[in-house]
């Protein structure tokens, strides 16, 4: 079970962007996300998704500005002990299997009581049968069921996901659309990064970036698809 989360703000960007020699992934922006809030972050492949959510988790370091989770700069230990966050490109340890990847991510957050929780997940997405396999050997779709159940198994204030539906069967879809809506209600922040533009109805809230840069922010009731698209 996980403990519902005081308000306040968890993610907030200062100026925070990014180039790449000459090329600007990021153009400088301002966002800030209150704490309990369900975002949706939309884009094509190369609007600055992945960069923007990279810094958020600490992976990649700004150009320029600030980036802090829940107060506290982004990749520190006190950021990354509230963040959990669910890459694009699944990366796992080639020598355990899926039960001890949940084990050692759930120690590794201070969670004990973990042993419910990964059966839950790993029956959620159908992976009971496979949990003493490696996941390293596994197919894209059930790589990223695996990924998914080691975002969940540890606490957390703050998702952070990056195209969390490749490769999903439609059981996989609903069962992380789900866990969404759960942790939504226990008060957790969910930012999530996503270039399908049907899947972002739920949230309360879209920021559309394009060229590296926001071009909307607000209710998800407006034409995504043109502003994404530039129309």
């Amino acid at each position: 079970m996980i403990a519902k989360t005081a308000a306040g703000t968890a993610i907030k960007t200062v100026g925070l962007g990014r180039d790449y020699g000459d090329v600007t992934a990021l153009h400088p922006i301002e966002l800030t996300v209150p704490t309990g809030q369900r975002l949706a972050l939309v884009g094509h492949n190369g609007s600055g998704k992945t960069t923007l959510i990279r810094m958020l988790a600490g992976l990649l370091d700004p150009s320029v500005g600030t980036a802090t989770i829940v107060g506290h700069t982004a990749g520190s230990l006190e950021a990354r002990a509230v963040l959990s966050y669910l890459a694009d490109q699944p990366i796992f340890y080639d020598d355990l299997s899926v039960l001890e990847h949940l084990e050692y991510v759930a120690r590794l957050h201070g969670r004990q009581q973990w042993t419910d929780a990964a059966e839950d997940l790993l029956e959620r997405f159908s992976l009971t049968d496979r949990a003493d396999h490696l996941p390293s050997t596994f197919s894209r779709g059930l790589k990223q069921k695996a990924a998914i159940c080691l975002a969940f198994v540890r606490p957390f204030d703050v998702l952070v996901v990056d195209e969390p539906f490749v490769g999903l069967d439609r059981n996989g879809r609903d069962e992380l659309l789900t866990l969404f809506d759960d942790a939504h209600e226990l008060g957790k922040t969910v930012l999530v990064a996503t270039h399908e533009l049907t899947t972002v109805a739920a949230g309360e809230r879209v920021v559309a970036l394009r060229d590296g840069q926001i071009v909307y922010d607000g209710p998800p009731d407006t034409d995504l698809a043109a502003l994404v698209n530039g129309a």
